[in-house]
């Protein structure tokens, strides 16, 4: 299954960083920016969401809320949130099940790298899914897109 921009976005309840269980109706009423990353502690991914992190007071100025969702469970996520001070929860999709259901998994089942844009009633308002994942959309490109929302 895949979903795009006009969608619903697909409905989740995953675990997360915090000790907290987080489901997509959590966050309704602000825009979202949703983020699927392939692995803690690797380099681009790590790249990304530091520069996430240190855009926070613009995503917030927007009314928007960040969050990062990949495979490994949360001890991982605690780990890596922890080591860098990520100030939006990482959520363990660890049957990549949400992964799924948002196609973001790519042919030999590795997550790739996507981040979608849901207004405050939850549909789908920006989508990017990376082939190779080398690279990120960075934090300019999000907060022009999440200005459009306005």
């Amino acid at each position: 299954m895949s979903v795009g921009v006009g969608d619903r976005a697909p409905d989740f309840t995953l675990p997360g960083t915090g000790g907290t269980t987080y489901s997509l109706s959590d966050f309704l009423g602000k825009p979202l920016v949703l983020v699927f990353y392939p692995g803690d502690d690797t380099p681009v991914c790590t790249k990304q969401l530091n520069a996430y992190n240190d855009g926070l007071d613009q995503f917030g100025d927007l009314d928007a809320q960040i969050v990062g969702i990949s495979a490994q469970d949360v001890d991982s996520h605690e780990a890596f949130s922890g080591k860098h001070g990520f100030e939006f929860p990482l959520l363990a999709d660890t049957d990549k099940s949400v992964a799924g259901a948002y196609g973001t998994l790519g042919p030999i089942g590795f997550p790739r790298r996507s981040v979608f844009i849901l207004d405050a009633e939850g549909v789908i308002r920006y989508a990017h899914k990376a082939i190779a994942g080398l690279t990120y959309r960075p934090v300019d490109e999000l907060i022009a897109e999440l200005r459009k929302l306005g």
